[in-house]
């Protein structure tokens, strides 16, 4: 994949397929002929076919999913009603089986500025089997929506598992085209890894939310059948006191739920979680993360949790990345580097993903740019 640094959202898409011997020799893979345009790209218009919303009165929509507890056996299932609440169960049952279980979720919504959202569910379905495929139903009547997943393998250290990777993805033309990528790539990611910047309703005046509705329409495609491990970036922090908007990440923290709670951390926007061979910390670039602070406090506990013999897959996402050679940007994240890079190099984190820079690199274990010595990987870009 080439970087395209004047793109206004230049969104890239990884599949990584994590093998797991040591080797003596890092390899990083072959770069794809895949090449985004040069000129700077716009939003899709609002008539746009992949923002249309499904057919029916009160009908289901910006359906997504992501993991619900710590080991990958829960999911937690998402959705937005426009007219009236409507159901707030989800109906599953597992492929082949003639039992069907529910799951009751709960409905919220919310206010920005003249913008008053969709109802909006959450549900987490629980006590999931291991690598078994889920069909779900959302919705009533005519309306029902019917969806499906399949859920990790038990978690241990010989588990191959393919990642998606997607940052900074927009609405634009071009994000339509990273999507395809990404969904036509024969390495077929199993989970996506997203690490911020999704909808860029902020980009347009008053942060127009109806852009949180139409990006949930186009991610559902994807994002209604694999989970999407969320990351905020500064494009969901929605900060606007000129407009009487004073709480942060209000429109991301109502739409997008993640399990923070099952690695016994207090936000959102940091947590971890353990899928196949893999242990996945989330961070904050846009959090307080000093000495004291929660961030803080919750990361200096958690890593030594870390079992290398059951999960020896050990990744950090972030958004704003601590290492890079663009000017866009360029050491944004410096501050944050300078707290944590030791401890992510006293327990052997592997890699560690970023966006932000709208643009595609990628570098060798370092600390305080020196290169260090490090467990190998294989990247399939």
């Amino acid at each position: 994949m080439s970087s395209s640094s004047s793109s206004v959202i230049c969104s890239f898409v990884i599949v990584l397929a994590l093998f797991f011997n040591s080797l003596l020799l890092c390899y990083g893979g072959k770069t794809s002929i895949y090449v985004r345009k040069e000129e700077k790209t716009v939003d899709m218009p609002l008539h746009s076919d992949v923002f249309q919303a499904p057919l029916g009165y009160n009908a289901p929509q910006q359906v997504h999913i992501t993991q619900g507890d710590h080991v990958g056996k829960a999911v937690i299932v998402s959705w937005v009603t426009q007219d009236e609440p409507g159901s707030n169960t989800v109906v599953y049952w597992s492929e082949g089986s003639k039992e069907k279980m529910k799951a009751v979720g709960k409905i919220s919504t919310y206010k920005y500025y003249n913008y008053t959202s969709g109802f909006i569910h959450h549900c987490t379905v629980k006590n999931l089997e291991y690598n078994t495929k889920y069909y779900y139903v959302v919705g009533e009547g005519t309306s029902m929506r019917k969806f499906w997943f399949t859920t990790p393998p038990e978690v241990g250290p010989d588990v191959p598992y393919t990642f998606g990777l997607i940052g900074d993805l927009g609405q634009t033309f071009d994000s339509n085209v990273t999507l395809t990528h990404y969904e036509k790539n024969p390495k077929n990611g199993q989970t996506m890894l997203f690490v911020g910047d999704l909808s860029y309703a902020d980009n347009h005046p008053n942060h127009d939310n109806v852009r949180w509705d139409t990006w949930g329409r186009f991610v559902e495609r994807s994002a209604a059948y694999q989970p999407w491990i969320w990351t905020a970036g500064n494009h969901e922090i929605d900060f606007a006191p000129e407009i009487g908007e004073t709480k942060p990440f209000k429109p991301y923290t109502h739409r997008y739920h993640v399990p923070y709670r099952a690695s016994q951390s207090t936000a959102p926007f940091w947590y971890s979680i353990k899928r196949a061979s893999a242990y996945i910390i989330v961070l904050s670039s846009y959090s307080a993360y000093g000495k004291y602070t929660p961030q803080n406090q919750w990361i200096e506990q958690e890593l030594p949790k870390v079992n290398r013999t059951e999960t020896p897959w050990l990744i950090v996402l972030m958004h704003s990345p601590w290492y890079h050679s663009y000017n866009y940007h360029y050491m944004e994240a410096e501050t944050m580097r300078v707290m944590y890079e030791p401890l992510l190099v006293q327990y052997k984190v592997d890699v560690v993903f970023s966006g932000h820079v709208h643009a595609y690199e990628r570098s060798v274990s370092s600390l305080s740019n020196r290169l260090l010595t490090f467990k190998s990987f294989k990247l399939i870009v």
